[in-house]
């Protein structure tokens, strides 16, 4: 039986209702060429609202997101299948083109993130120790998950490392507020990228000619999906989903039949959902070697990101609003650990002698993911909006791995 809730709506075929029409309206406005809504969304991220409009519906009242069973459903079902379908997208052999400095750009954004959570939460300790006292490190994973993969790696570290929906709720204000404060800077530097290219020494020669290419790429694979297509797409999410649900049932009845001393029991190796994660990343990884890759053509990722949103609707549905006023220290930390990254890459980026574009995007397709990935790389051109996009895959397969390991250590420096 599920919970009594005092909520006026507690049928959750009406909350989901709701929610594909919160979704349904955002998007849509989101996606206006111009007038009014052009100019709000310039200031207003539509992720925000995605999780915004659903948590104010739960702090009035409205709903009740703790007694809904919708999130367990989309986190269950939902969330593996996105990831699948997003890494199933990666293309290596496009971002092989892009040539080492790309990779090397994009894997030191993602160090930036990993160490800059230790070094933000060391700094806080410092500045202000109440801010990082208790399990604040736990809600700090979710951040990791979303800095180096995106909303589905987010959401995965809150299961993995059980994080409660107030702190969750916080450290999200602080992922998406900090994140965009960034996305501004990168912007900002993208219109003066010739002075920072001669500053670095960089070559523009093979970014040019990766743009020509991509160009080219995109009339050849583009095509309108059919019914057999978006049918495909899906038996490749769900079905990977049921085979990472089977194998993870396996892995841990074999895992806790091991003696104690031989495992690890805490958030890992004897979480099914944790393994759950990790074998459809896996498999989408795997299945980016095959042929099904040329779904993507069809809107494989489209249809990732579709499950995403439905996950983040139910992820705001369970949010207190009144928490986020309660710890407004979790910003600085936050701006320390983006500054931390932002720094690590425009070192880098001297280093190797990357134009901008790489260090920009290298560093969105970490912060920002899929979502805006491609904004700043089409302020570069409109052509090279795909790199960002390819990158921010490979960030979503990262992430959960990236995010873990960050998960591990502050709990260590933490003494969790």
């Amino acid at each position: 039986m599920p919970p009594v809730s005092a909520a006026m709506i507690t049928n959750d075929a009406v909350v989901f209702g709701m929610l594909a029409a919160i979704l349904g309206t955002v998007l849509w406005t989101a996606a206006r060429p111009d007038g009014f809504w052009k100019k709000f969304y310039s200031y207003v991220p539509a992720l925000l609202l995605c999780y915004l409009l659903p948590s104010l519906l739960n702090t009035l009242g409205i709903i009740d997101g703790a007694a809904s069973r919708l999130y367990p459903m989309a986190r269950d079902y939902l969330l593996p299948s996105s990831l699948v379908l997003l890494c199933v997208a990666i293309d290596f052999k496009a971002i092989v083109r892009l040539g080492p400095k790309a990779i090397i750009m994009f894997l030191t954004g993602t160090v930036g993130v990993m160490l800059g959570a230790l070094v933000s939460f060391e700094a806080m300790r410092v500045i202000h120790p109440e801010t990082v006292a208790g399990d604040t490190w736990r809600g700090m994973t979710t951040v990791a998950g979303s800095w180096i993969g995106g909303g589905a790696n987010q959401a995965a570290m809150r299961e993995v490392f059980d994080v409660d929906a107030t702190m969750f709720g916080q450290f999200v204000a602080v992922d998406v507020l900090v994140g965009n404060l960034w996305t501004a800077v990168l912007l900002f530097l993208a219109s003066r990228a010739q002075v920072f290219d001669r500053w670095t020494g960089a070559d523009l020669t093979a970014l040019n000619r990766l743009r020509d290419s991509i160009e080219q790429y995109q009339a050849q694979h583009a095509r309108i999906p059919t019914l057999a297509d978006i049918m495909v797409i899906l038996a490749i999410g769900l079905g990977a989903t049921g085979l990472s649900h089977f194998l993870s049932e396996l892995l841990v009845g074999w895992i806790t039949s091991l003696p104690a001393e031989w495992r690890l029991q805490d958030y890992s190796l004897t979480s099914g959902f944790f393994w759950i994660v990790v074998i459809a990343t896996t498999i989408g990884l795997l299945l980016s070697f095959t042929k099904a890759r040329t779904f993507e053509g069809a809107g494989a990722s489209r249809i990732g990101s579709v499950m995403l949103y439905v996950l983040v609707a139910t992820i705001g549905m369970q949010m207190d609003l009144s928490a986020l006023v309660d710890r407004p220290w979790l910003f600085l930390l936050g701006l320390i650990w983006i500054a931390f990254h932002g720094g690590l890459m425009i070192l880098m980026a001297k280093l190797i002698r990357a134009p901008l574009f790489m260090m920009a995007v290298g560093s969105q397709a970490n912060i920002g993911a899929a979502a805006s990935a491609p904004v700043v790389a089409s302020a570069f051109h409109p052509a090279l909006a795909p790199v960002g996009v390819l990158l921010a895959v490979l960030g979503y397969a990262l992430g959960t791995y990236g995010a873990y390991i960050t998960g591990i250590s502050l709990r260590a420096i933490a003494g969790g």
